[in-house]
């Protein structure tokens, strides 16, 4: 069956990969770049077969960029199904927005989660949203998350992916959620990021895409929603501790929550 599916990130690497996928699958696939050259260019490519695709452009860095991004989903589609949050960032020549806070966390955390509340609506109990997580995550600074402390690339990056994993359990707890499951897609695949980080060219990254189009679309995933999947051991798998600690996931959540409060015009 036809399905909507958001694909973050979808111009290069991993995202594009599973874009390619699903457009081969007869879904209906909605791309999201931050250039808008390089999104036309996919556009056009996975179009001239045939596929049903469209591009919104958006800057995850900026969250008025987000905001207006949902917006135009919203007005464009009454239901989506799947929401795959594949975006990342790992190091910037402009690591510290507007706002003041690390691009790291606010790319691969901060943004992913406003996306996925302000499209809630269009997501049925039996709708997805896949989150990018990592094998890499590690013990969140609250204070690093609000832009108060500054981190290397690796810390920022390893934070932020376990910031996505804990909210979204949180998440994935609510009444009347869609299933939301963290995948790490694998690592050192050969990811713009991961040249990038290691200067090494990375596996194949249709590994990372076989497995968000299995998340995305699978019937092994339809219960595994607040769950955690390791492409690494192929199988799901416990995160991070902190990721299973009640408390310090809603610290985060909370933590998010203000940010975007302060952040954010208020309606």
């Amino acid at each position: 069956m036809e399905k909507t599916i958001l694909v973050t990130g979808a111009t290069d690497g991993i995202g594009l990969e599973t874009a390619k996928m699903l457009v081969s699958q007869g879904h209906n696939v909605l791309l999201h770049g931050r250039n808008p050259a390089k999104l036309e260019n996919v556009e056009m490519m996975l179009s001239a077969d045939g596929g049903r695709v469209e591009g919104y452009v958006a800057d995850l860095s900026c969250m008025a960029d987000v905001e207006a991004f949902a917006i135009a989903v919203t007005e464009r589609h009454a239901k989506l199904d799947v929401l795959i949050n594949n975006a990342g960032v790992y190091s910037s020549s402009d690591p510290v927005t507007q706002n003041g806070l690390d691009v790291r966390f606010v790319v691969n955390a901060i943004a992913p989660y406003l996306l996925t509340q302000r499209l809630m609506s269009l997501m049925v109990a039996s709708g997805r949203v896949i989150n990018l997580s990592s094998a890499a995550q590690s013990t969140v600074n609250l204070d690093a998350l609000a832009g108060r402390v500054k981190l290397s690339d690796g810390a920022a990056y390893a934070q932020s992916k376990l910031a996505i994993t804990m909210w979204s359990r949180v998440l994935a707890l609510k009444e009347d959620s869609p299933a939301i499951i963290a995948v790490n897609p694998g690592s050192m695949l050969g990811s713009k990021m991961v040249k990038q980080a290691f200067g090494v060219a990375g596996g194949d990254i249709r590994i990372g895409a076989e497995i968000l189009t299995r998340a995305a679309l699978s019937d092994e995933f339809e219960t595994a929603s607040g769950q955690y999947f390791d492409n690494d051991s192929g199988q799901f798998a416990s995160p991070h501790p902190d990721a299973l600690d009640p408390q310090k996931s809603e610290e985060i959540v909370h933590a998010i929550e203000t940010i975007l409060d302060e952040i954010l015009p208020s309606s």
